[in-house]
Parts: structure tokens; sequence; C-alpha cells
């Protein structure tokens, strides 16, 4: 036979708000516990994959000093063949006889100057302080100003040096002339990181297929 109970409304009231009381810390509980799982799992997974990528980090590293020492005498003898006294060349692309691989070595450049550069920006902009009289003049000034204008780590482009170079042939003033120069001759470059880029020839088309080389671009 089955147990009957009697209550009364508050008596249900309190019994349906305990249930889902329960039910609510029990709720509260079996999430707790998945996300302890959950972050166990997390740490397993990091451990286990970060040395894998440790060592294919130092697999493309003593990879790329391998394949730098590999080409050297290749580059010597491209100099002494070229008759190149000094190597200003930032990178060299070495292509197979049958024309279906190919593959590319340099470095990246940084841009750099003396801190003679500051001479000559104060020799251009003592020159242009006094232009801007009208709207073709205040043009002018703005763009020799925004020219002048560093980047986040203090250096001028020197793409926009180039630019400078070409407005200081067409302004006839001697200053201007002279703090470009000063500027130009400020330039110190500095080489960056070596770069091993790869490519070979498709067969279906002919089109070039550049090697992924890094774990972002491969599939």
């Amino acid at each position: 036979m089955e147990n009957t109970v009697t209550m009364t409304a508050d008596e249900l009231a309190e019994y349906e708000a305990f249930k889902a009381a329960k039910a609510a810390k029990q709720a509260r509980e079996e999430r707790k516990a998945n996300l302890e799982t959950f972050n166990k799992m997390i740490d397993e997974q990091v451990a286990a994959t970060i040395p894998e990528l440790v060592d294919l980090s130092e697999q493309l590293s003593g990879l790329k000093k391998a394949i730098f020492d590999n080409f050297k005498t290749l580059l010597d003898m491209k100099k002494d063949i070229m008759k190149m006294t000094k190597d200003g060349q930032r990178g060299h692309t070495f292509t197979t006889s049958d024309g279906k691989m190919r593959i590319e070595l340099g470095f990246y450049v940084l841009d750099n100057y003396k801190d003679t550069v500051n001479d000559g920006i104060a020799l251009i902009k003592e020159y242009i302080s006094g232009l801007a009289k009208d709207d073709e003049t205040k043009a002018l000034v703005d763009m020799v100003l925004k020219l002048l204008s560093k980047d986040q780590k203090g250096n001028l482009k020197a793409s926009r040096v180039l630019q400078l170079r070409q407005m200081a042939d067409r302004i006839e003033d001697e200053r201007f002339k002279e703090g470009v120069e000063i500027i130009m001759d400020a330039y110190a470059p500095i080489q960056s990181k070596q770069f091993v880029r790869a490519w070979q020839r498709e067969d279906k088309n002919g089109e070039w297929a550049p090697i992924p080389l890094s774990i972002t671009d491969v599939k």
C-alpha cells in the first residue's frame, strides 16, 4: 500500500523550497567537480604539449642554422663569380636547374639612425618654421612634419627619408638640403632576424607553391 502524506499549503511550499535548494546545491557540487576535472585536464594537456613544441622549436632552430651554414659556400662562390667586393643584398634566391624548387635566404633590417639625425631634423624644422603663411605652405609644412615623425621606437622610416630627399631636390634651400643629407648620413640600419623561404612548382598549373615553415601556416 502506498503511504500518502497530507500537507498544508505552507508545508508543501516549504518542501518544494527544500527540494529546490537541495537540487541547486547538487548542481553547484557537480559544476565544481566538473570544473576541477576540466582544470586538471588543461594542466595535463598543456604539460604534455609544451615539451613537444619546445622540441619542434629547437629542431627548426637547428635546421635554420644548418641551412645557412650549408649555403655559406654558395654565397661565397656567388660573391667570387660576380666579383662582388661587398654584399649589400638582404636576400639571395637559389632555384634548381629544372625550375621546380626554390629557396630564399636573407635577413630583415630595422631602421636605425645615429644621434646626428636630430641635427638634421632641427635644420629642416628651422627652415619650415617660417613657411606656414597660406594654405599651400601650411600643407607643405604638414607634409614635412609627417615625414619627420618617428615610429614607436624613436626612428624615422627610411621610405619617408627618401621622400624628403626628393623634396630637397625641388626646394631651393641649403638648410633643408643639408638637413636631409645629415639625416641620410646618420642612417645606420641594424640587421635583424634571418629568414628562410621555400617553394615548389605545382604540377597542375606550374605556379610556385610556398612550403609552410611555421606551425601557423601548416594545414
